[in-house]
């Protein structure tokens, strides 16, 4: 019988004793920064066992909001913990009056609280155990082989009965046919119906396991001469949550580092999702102006700029390899979401109806 490699074992000893020291710090931060927060609409009594929690960070997402909320509450979320970053386009009101809604506002700076996740830190390890949480931007969509017959509730107790405690998903960029600027009207994707089939690309982050997904339409047009600079595709935003996880860059990584062997990109079979972006509706041009004001929205600002400065001119994305965007099978059939045997296992329908989102 052969002896198990035991070299470089102190270095795999150190690396795993400074991650639990990193998760530590991060949750101690999260739970620093909830004092930041005041309640608008606490209703988190309302929440039962079992139910299905949604937890978002937003400012100023008024023309998303129904959208975006009937979205969810069509999949099964029961409770939606909001936490608001001083909106001023009626944002805070419009949840405010939602009684599944759970609202906490802070004027405080969006990167300094790492991009708004040590708030929702916060609130996941206060309301989050023990549940299964979707965790999301309020431009993300996300849908999932036979999400439109099979709902969260039906996902997760496959997820359960196989002892799986999470589900990745790729963020894909919608776009329309002309310029970002270009008026328009109806939901997401009769606004942005096209998207990029690729070419993606996934990487293996060590130490702490997390997989790195760039590639798609924004590496195309904005980051074509400099690749490593192109946004992070992979997201986490399906966890059985429990209070000793914490999201370490945004969602695209988690600790305890087995949380990011989830899902390994692009052509992973595994049962995954995609998140529908609706970054660029027409919008765009003017959120872009105001975010090359606010440098709240990446680590190094003035390395963006450039970036942000292209979206002020609402450019066009379309290209003849753009596709039309057609529903859960046709992403499947491009390697875009895995089903693994999730489908296959017939399973109880939703009886509701859902959103009509292909």
């Amino acid at each position: 019988m052969s002896r198990p490699d035991r070299r470089g074992w102190p270095r795999r000893l150190w690396s795993a004793y400074r991650l639990r020291w990193k998760r530590r710090e991060l949750l101690w931060r999260a739970i620093r920064s909830g004092r930041a927060l005041s309640p608008v609409r606490d209703r988190t009594a309302a929440i039962r066992k079992g139910d299905i929690l949604a937890f978002v960070c937003l400012r100023n997402e008024a023309e998303r909001l129904p959208e975006f909320l009937a979205h969810y509450r069509a999949l099964g979320v029961g409770h939606f913990l909001v936490v608001d970053n001083d909106s001023d386009d009626g944002s805070d009101r419009l949840l405010a009056g939602q009684p599944d809604v759970s609202l906490w506002r802070t004027g405080a700076s969006y990167r300094a609280a790492r991009f708004g996740m040590d708030w929702l830190g916060a609130l996941l390890f206060r309301h989050g155990h023990g549940h299964w949480c979707v965790t999301v931007d309020a431009d993300e969509l996300l849908v999932y082989p036979g999400h439109d017959t099979r709902d969260l509730a039906a996902l997760t107790a496959h997820l359960d009965a196989r002892g799986i405690r999470g589900m990745g998903a790729l963020m894909l960029d919608l776009f329309p046919e002309g310029p970002l600027d270009r008026p328009a009207e109806g939901t997401v994707l009769q606004q942005l119906p096209f998207f990029d089939p690729g070419p993606y690309r996934c990487q293996v982050m060590q130490p702490r396991r997390n997989r790195w997904v760039q590639g798609g339409t924004r590496e195309r047009v904005f980051f074509a001469d400099r690749p490593q600079r192109a946004p992070t595709l992979n997201k986490l935003p399906l966890i059985r949550w429990h209070r000793s996880h914490v999201y370490v860059n945004s969602t695209h990584s988690m600790l305890p580092p087995r949380m990011n062997d989830l899902w390994d990109g692009p052509g992973d079979p595994r049962l995954s999702g995609v998140l529908l972006h609706s970054k660029f509706l027409p919008s765009i041009a003017a959120r872009s102006a105001e975010e090359l004001r606010r440098r709240q929205h990446f680590a190094d600002p003035d390395a963006y700029a450039g970036y942000h400065h292209a979206l002020t001119q609402a450019p066009v994305l379309w290209h003849e390899g753009a596709l039309r965007y057609e529903g859960w099978r046709q992403m499947v059939d491009l390697g875009l979401m895995g089903q693994g045997d999730w489908m296959a296992e017939g399973g109880p329908k939703t009886r509701k109806p859902l959103p009509n989102i292909a």
